[in-house]
């Protein structure tokens, strides 16, 4: 039986896991993200620890990693992270790291569409055509899966900068991205709503009006998404969506937002299963590193 490595590289922390499957998860460890040199040494000490201490040899490993990277398997910068707002991470190989370290097949894409794509495999998206993964956290992106595959092109989709309309007479908030004057990610993101406030999101209450900023903004993304890339699911995780009321507020403002353009019975009837939170709750991102590393050599 293969075994796998599977990483989720966050901004955060680093989550590591080795797995035969989603199912058998053998071993897990976390990580906080201080500096690339001292946090990709503790991901390789905790793989080369784990085979030394059970005898088992890892077949190959999986990374779901935070960005931008460089996707183009013909760059010389394949498997990097590049122009990242993440301080000290800018040009940083993690897949050559992994490589030279193990010399074993390294699967790699983004965060989000690893996430996406283990929704894909194991989650609430099973089966679908395009389905639609969005993470609201300290940042915000997204990740597409079509027809059983990550969508990649010129490089990967950024869907967290995708250009909000701000009302300042109601939010004069100066937007937190330092590319965008009013990005999705910008307005709506943990690290903006803490900026916003002045308090973490956690300590707001249900009906601050925080919410209702918020969710306008994550429903102008989301019908931006449906009218786009057509998704049979959206699926939307993060921390910030830990506040379940956002669901509903979010489902509301789309269908009002669409204005019964999109006139179909997954938006007209059942919305409720149409946007939905991750089948895998909080094991979309390893859950998909699992299902790069398979992928790697099957």
């Amino acid at each position: 039986m293969a075994l796998y490595g599977a990483i989720e590289a966050g901004g955060t922390k680093f989550v590591c896991a080795v797995a035969a499957g989603p199912d058998d998860i053998r071993d897990t460890a976390t990580f906080p993200t201080t500096t690339p040199a001292e946090t990709l040494e503790a991901v390789c000490g905790y793989f080369a620890g784990y085979q030394q201490k059970t005898g088992d040899k890892i077949d190959s490993i999986g990374v779901a990693c935070f960005g931008p990277v460089d996707m183009n398997k013909a760059s010389d910068k394949y498997g990097y992270i590049t122009c990242t707002p993440k301080p000290g991470w800018q040009d940083t190989d993690v897949v050559g790291s992994l490589n030279s370290k193990f010399g074993v097949p390294v699967g790699f894409d983004t965060d989000v569409n690893a996430a996406a794509y283990g929704e894909y495999l194991w989650g609430a998206g099973k089966g679908l055509g395009v389905v639609l993964y969005l993470t609201v956290g300290t940042g915000i992106g997204g990740g597409l899966c079509i027809n059983g595959k990550p969508l990649h092109g010129l490089m990967h989709p950024e869907m967290g900068h995708v250009i909000m309309q701000q009302d300042k007479t109601k939010d004069p908030f100066e937007c937190a991205c330092p590319y965008h004057d009013s990005c999705l990610e910008g307005l709506a993101s943990g690290k903006a709503v803490d900026l916003r406030w002045g308090v973490h999101a956690s300590e707001l209450a249900d009906d601050h009006p925080a919410w209702e900023i918020e969710a306008d903004y994550l429903a102008q993304g989301v019908m931006d998404y449906i009218l786009t890339v057509s998704p049979e699911k959206i699926i939307i995780g993060g921390g910030l969506m830990h506040k379940d009321l956002l669901y509903k507020m979010v489902r509301e403002k789309v269908r009002q937002k669409l204005n019964g353009y999109v006139n179909v019975p997954a938006i007209t009837e059942d919305i409720e299963n149409y946007i939905v939170s991750p089948g895998l709750g909080t094991k979309s991102g390893i859950c998909g590193a699992i299902g790069l590393a398979i992928d790697v050599i099957s």
